[in-house]
């Protein structure tokens, strides 16, 4: 069987980086064979410029809102974005959302991206998905914070959730937001059968948990701009997460997203759930003008993985970027370990270890080459 080898000024599997005295062993069809000693390769090995990298997995996005881009200014806080996306999130016209959808897949694609945790509230990504060689699980988001309507709103979601289902591609239906899931929908949805992995928005703002505690701040503004009733809820005294966890404390594998304001007790608190954690830097720094506590994560073992959210709220959707604000923010953090976020933790993350996110044998994770601080899709057959 032809075998494809390949050298370059270092690679890094996923893990580690392995120096530039080795050599990525392929198979015809991009699956690892091997990673060795260039002593041990033989010949025609092909020297690449760079280095080598697992393909990104870009563990959080909402790429049906791609046709958004720049619609919303930087550092509203997240009330204020919510109610921008809500109420112009219509595109001018079917063709504007195809094209926008296509466009920003692609460069996805282009910059190295090999998997998407993809969040609809519509199946307009659908027709995309069908096409794209990138693996998408989609995670139709359900929501309603109000009890009494909880069964017509997981009705809804589940319709969205069945025309994926049909066309047999990844997809799961999963709470929103704390904010947004009322008590009867979260034990709606922890009853769905084989429905895995979930996700869920966790505290992108202070006023999330300021809603849990006290009942009060900007999402009680929030409701009211939208005439929500919210007479049933009330606070629990607690953090939010402190509050709605406990609701999917047995889901087998469940990915909380952003995580702005979570705080190390909270991160403790979580220790026991079968938990994973995804941060967005691009987009809270977007939207709140502030990262998560990293270091607080770091101290208790978490290994997190990264997203970037939607071109509403990013001005691109690249996991490189991603890793270079990371950096920015904490130098201390070696980039093995920030290049292990973008690899094998959002693998992990999305359940797709067993066949993306390292240079392990039999796995057919995509390769990203890194040159001049650039990341672009190493293609094996141009």
């Amino acid at each position: 069987m032809e075998m494809i080898k390949l050298a370059a000024d270092d690679i890094f599997d996923g893990r580690r980086f392995l120096g530039p005295d080795r050599v990525l062993v392929l198979d015809a069809s991009g699956a690892v064979t091997a990673v060795v000693p260039r002593s041990w390769a033989g010949d025609d090995i092909q020297q690449l410029k760079g280095w080598l990298c697992p393909g990104f997995i870009n563990a959080h996005c909402h790429l049906e809102l791609s046709h958004m881009k720049g619609c919303i200014p930087e550092h509203t806080g997240l009330p204020a974005f919510l109610t921008r996306v809500m109420e112009q999130r219509q595109p001018p016209g079917p063709e504007i959302l195809e094209e926008a959808i296509e466009a920003a897949g692609q460069a996805m694609q282009a910059e190295g991206i090999v998997a998407v945790g993809d969040i609809c509230n519509t199946a307009a990504t659908l027709p995309y998905k069908l096409k794209s060689p990138l693996y998408w699980h989609s995670f139709i988001e359900c929501m309603g914070f109000v009890d009494a309507t909880a069964p017509q709103r997981l009705e809804h979601s589940a319709a969205i959730y069945a025309q994926f289902r049909a066309q047999h591609l990844p997809v799961s239906l999963a709470p929103h937001a704390p904010y947004s899931v009322s008590a009867t929908l979260f034990r709606l949805i922890a009853g769905m059968d084989n429905n895995t992995p979930l996700t869920i928005h966790n505290q992108e703002c202070a006023a999330e948990d300021e809603l849990y505690r006290q009942k009060t701040g900007a999402f009680m503004d929030f409701f009211r701009h939208f005439g929500i009733q919210t007479d049933n809820f009330e606070a629990t005294g607690r953090s939010s997460l402190q509050s709605w966890l406990p609701y999917l404390k047995d889901a087998p594998r469940l990915l909380l997203v952003h995580n702005t304001f979570t705080s190390e007790e909270d991160i403790r608190f979580a220790a026991d759930a079968n938990v994973s954690w995804c941060f967005c830097p691009n987009a809270n720094a977007y939207i709140e003008n502030r990262l998560p506590d990293t270091p607080a994560f770091l101290r208790n073992g978490v290994k997190p993985a990264l997203g970037t959210d939607s071109l509403a709220s990013n001005h691109q959707l690249s996991i490189w970027q991603e890793v270079q604000t990371v950096r920015r923010h904490y130098p201390h953090i070696p980039l093995e370990e920030v290049l292990q976020w973008a690899t094998i933790n959002g693998a992990e993350a999305l359940g797709l270890a067993d066949t993306l996110g390292s240079f392990e044998k039999g796995k057919r994770p995509g390769i990203v080459q890194i040159v001049d601080n650039n990341a672009k899709a190493y293609t094996l057959y141009e």
